[in-house]
């Protein structure tokens, strides 16, 4: 009798869970579409876009920033620090 109860009760789970994944599916290849709309709008224009790291000292104080450097098609780079976090420890030689 229990047997039957629990497998009654997996086979409505999943009839109601079913429905929901696929609508999650659904969702994500939309977005999915409009991220590849924007990636190729953005190679389009002939711009890329590089996120990267550098560690510079100012004064006593050394800083880890995150740089985000933007290349335009005319050959120029717009260069913008996105996040500076001081380093622990001053002056080390």
């Amino acid at each position: 009798m229990k047997r039957v109860l629990i497998f009654a009760l997996m086979v409505v789970s999943i009839g109601l869970v079913a429905p929901t994944a696929e609508a999650r599916t659904a969702e994500a290849s939309a977005g999915t579409s409009t991220e590849t709309t924007q990636l190729w709008r953005q190679r389009r224009r002939g711009r890329r876009v590089v996120t990267t790291t550098r560690v510079r000292r100012v004064g006593p104080y050394r800083y880890r920033e995150t740089i985000r450097v933007t290349y335009l098609p005319n050959g120029r780079t717009r260069t913008q620090v996105v996040n500076r976090v001081r380093l622990v420890g001053g002056r080390r030689w």
